[in-house]
């Protein structure tokens, strides 16, 4: 919508300064004569917004200008107040101000807009950790962030799952990320890796500054990273049967979604991504009788031993209190 097109340039060249038309143009996604009309309609509303031609030329808002946040709509309202996480915040040392700028932000919207935001924090919380996981020990998290926010270098002792276990590292840290309930730092020098932060077992900082890499970008590293921690870790592959209304989860079931045909019989046949024989054989026992392991051969055996045992074990045994 119009409206909305018009408060986003207001922020943009609120927070960036002078912005071409042509880049406004990309980050709304619209017509470099789009921009034109836009501009002209914000200069008849009033708003002190210039355009200087030139190489070095572009749109500026007046020095001093600022736009109060009414151009929030309700669902923007609703999503900046779910995002506000109280817990990853505290546990950054930002709780205080994390609760200070929604302050600032609520007092800033309009009345309708503010029970929206009222309505939000009262009827949703965000808890990321699962049921069946202690909370991670990450005294150094404040630390870490710090030094990611300033571009300084740290020293630690890490603890990492093969030996030797304990090893002491020089971090350049580019960024933190929050994966289910656990903290990871992505850091250099050279090509970034991932550490968890509650495996640092000693940390010193150090007044070194390191150059952030040009164009590094956490959220795309992150994406890459999982899509490459999911294919090395589901290196193995089955071949099942599910009964109707039967279902995986994880990659094998979006293998099943993707790629499973329907037999004669109603069940679903499909090849799905296996971490490794132990993993497969504990993951497809919970589904009884509703899944049948057609390869690999390692596979349907164990789980046909194991079938054959418990049915040995329960057959000749009697529930206590029997005569």
């Amino acid at each position: 919508m119009k409206s909305s097109r018009l408060v986003a340039i207001l922020l943009l060249l609120q927070t960036r300064g002078r912005m071409t038309a042509a880049q406004l143009a990309e980050d709304l996604e619209v017509s470099v004569r789009t921009v034109y009309r836009d501009v002209e309609a914000l200069g008849a509303a009033g708003v002190p917004l210039y355009g200087d031609a030139g190489h070095a030329g572009g749109y500026r808002l007046l020095d001093g200008y600022r736009t109060r946040l009414t151009g929030l709509t309700a669902d923007e309202a609703e999503a900046l107040f779910l995002a506000g996480a109280p817990g990853p915040a505290a546990q950054l040392g930002l709780g205080s101000v994390l609760a200070a700028a929604q302050l600032k932000v609520r007092a800033a919207l309009p009345a309708e807009l503010r029970a929206h935001a009222d309505r939000i924090s009262g009827r949703f919380h965000l808890d990321a950790p699962g049921w069946y996981a202690d909370a991670d020990d990450t005294p150094h998290l404040p630390a870490v962030a710090d030094a990611v926010w300033s571009s300084r270098v740290l020293r630690v002792l890490y603890r990492r799952w093969r030996e030797p276990t304990d090893v002491e590292r020089r971090l350049e840290p580019y960024g933190l990320v929050l994966k289910a309930g656990r903290w990871y730092v992505v850091a250099g020098p050279g090509p970034p890796r991932t550490y968890r932060v509650d495996q640092i077992l000693e940390l010193t900082s150090h007044d070194e500054e390191f150059p952030r890499p040009e164009g590094f970008d956490l959220a795309a590293y992150w994406a890459a990273y999982q899509r490459g921690f999911h294919d090395w870790l589901h290196r193995g592959e089955a071949v099942v049967r599910l009964a109707p209304g039967a279902t995986l989860t994880g990659p094998a079931g979006e293998a099943v979604r993707r790629d499973g045909r329907t037999d004669d019989d109603g069940w679903t046949r499909a090849t799905v991504p296996i971490e490794s024989v132990d993993h497969a054989h504990g993951e497809f026992l919970r589904l009884g009788t509703a899944i049948e392991v057609l390869a690999p051969d390692e596979l349907r055996s164990r789980i046909a031993r194991t079938v054959a045992e418990l049915a040995q074990r329960y057959g000749n045994s009697r529930a206590p209190g029997d005569d």
